[in-house]
């Protein structure tokens, strides 16, 4: 079942503002239990970490900053 166009831009709403910030907290914790390693290891565990947190949810954003294809056309 696809989600609506409005269900996708409340979704990517509701990821953003909750889930992206629980999560960058999960990813600071795990480099915190990691005994703080060298700044290249870091850097590359945050990239990593940056762009797997965003796959799951590539659906719900695509298309999300495009007009409403739903929506009837303005004169």
């Amino acid at each position: 079942m696809a989600l609506s166009y409005k269900a996708r831009r409340r979704w990517a709403l509701v990821i953003l503002l909750i889930g992206l910030p629980v999560y960058i907290v999960a990813a600071v914790s795990v480099v915190n239990m990691l005994d703080r390693p060298p700044i290249l290891v870091e850097l590359l565990v945050y990239v990593g970490l940056g762009v797997l947190w965003a796959l799951p949810f590539k659906f719900v954003f695509r298309g999300v900053g495009q007009a409403d294809p739903d929506a009837p056309p303005r004169d």
